[in-house]
């Protein structure tokens, strides 16, 4: 619970300078942070802290007794929500970078023409193949066709297929490196 304070504390020479602020923050910067939180205030008690650095200097002037002091309290609190709210809307929100949730994507000049011919990186390197090995893979890799399928579509049997497709991934390893395709 926090302390209270009366009109017989702000009397002049009652209380040292020092037991005065201690004996008002004490007892009004509860109000003052409930208050600031109440308006939406992102970090009420760092707010409180403003508004009673503004006090201190102004305590011995203030009249009114108890009730001249929470009035000049609450309208220095309410002064520094104001400016606040001023400052938060002149900067804009500021929303920390996470490549992980950014789906913007920018494909390659090579790639884009590549889709402007239709044609796939499997494609090309396809078409370095020749007759029944081209075929082959052909069917299995773009054609997403299973061994037995593609013996079938070309009248072989599966081992012949995997002997051809054998045959056609060695080809293409002669003709590429393993760095220019992987990206």
């Amino acid at each position: 619970m926090p302390e209270q304070i009366t009109d017989a504390d702000l009397e002049p020479g009652a209380r040292t300078e020092h037991e005065l602020f201690t004996l008002v923050y004490r007892s009004l910067a509860p109000a003052v942070v409930g208050y600031a939180a109440a308006r939406g205030v992102e970090d009420p008690e760092a707010l409180a802290q403003d508004v009673f650095v503004g006090v201190l200097p102004r305590l011995a002037g203030i009249d009114g007794g108890l009730r001249g002091l929470k009035t000049f309290v609450f309208s220095v609190a309410h002064a520094r929500v104001v400016d606040y709210y001023r400052r938060h809307e002149r900067r804009p929100v500021v929303i920390d970078y996470d490549p992980l949730l950014d789906t913007r994507q920018a494909s390659s000049a090579e790639h884009e023409a590549l889709e402007t011919t239709g044609q796939t990186d499997a494609e090309l390197l396809i078409g370095k193949l020749q007759g029944d090995q081209k075929e082959v893979l052909t069917l299995r890799i773009v054609a997403e066709l299973s061994i037995e399928e593609v013996a079938s579509a070309l009248g072989k049997t599966p081992g012949a297929v995997k002997q051809l497709q054998r045959r056609a991934l060695l080809a293409l390893r002669e003709h590429v490196s393993e760095e220019e395709w992987v990206r």
